[in-house]
């Protein structure tokens, strides 16, 4: 074979590898296209399936919500999972979250979320040590095989990032 139809076969292979994981990256019939919810709670310990009697008002305030028929926003759903088993110090930096964007869609392939703070000064502000936290307490709460969580401050400029 010659070296443009060894090239254009590659190019046609990766096409097909590119669509076929773009096809099965979609709905898996099940009607629902949140992986990370139920299944992540399922796997934390202080979770949906282990909340009891005993569980903090952030579980108390998503079953209010659930009740009234509306659903907490991500920010939310993240400061209430951290005040129910962070530490005091990612208690402390998550209550400056004002803003999680991506953390409800999750394909496992490549997941991507932002967090959004209060925060001022960007990389060598005050934030830059709190953003670890936030990260490592965001991986706490969501898992995904090739996940990766970026922190902003209020201008949008960076101040971390971590895997989840």
């Amino acid at each position: 074979m010659g070296m443009k139809t060894k090239i254009a076969l590659g190019a046609v292979v990766g096409l097909v590898v590119i669509g076929a994981v773009s096809a099965n990256a979609g709905d898996d019939g099940t009607g629902t296209t949140d992986k990370g919810t139920s299944a992540s709670a399922d796997r934390q310990p202080g979770g949906a399936k282990d909340a009891g009697a005993d569980s903090g008002q952030g579980a108390g305030k998503a079953e209010e919500a659930e009740k009234a028929g509306t659903k907490l926003s991500q920010a939310e759903q993240f400061k209430a999972f951290v005040k129910e088993n962070g530490t005091a110090q990612e208690k402390e930096a998550v209550s400056h979250v004002t803003k999680v964007q991506g953390a409800d869609k999750q394909n496992d392939i490549l997941d991507t979320a932002d967090v959004y703070t209060d925060f001022t000064g960007g990389l060598m502000g005050e934030g830059s040590g709190p953003a670890k936290l936030i990260a490592s307490a965001f991986a706490d709460w969501k898992q995904s095989e090739n996940g990766l969580v970026t922190v902003y401050d209020a201008d949008g400029e960076l101040l971390g990032n971590g895997q989840f």
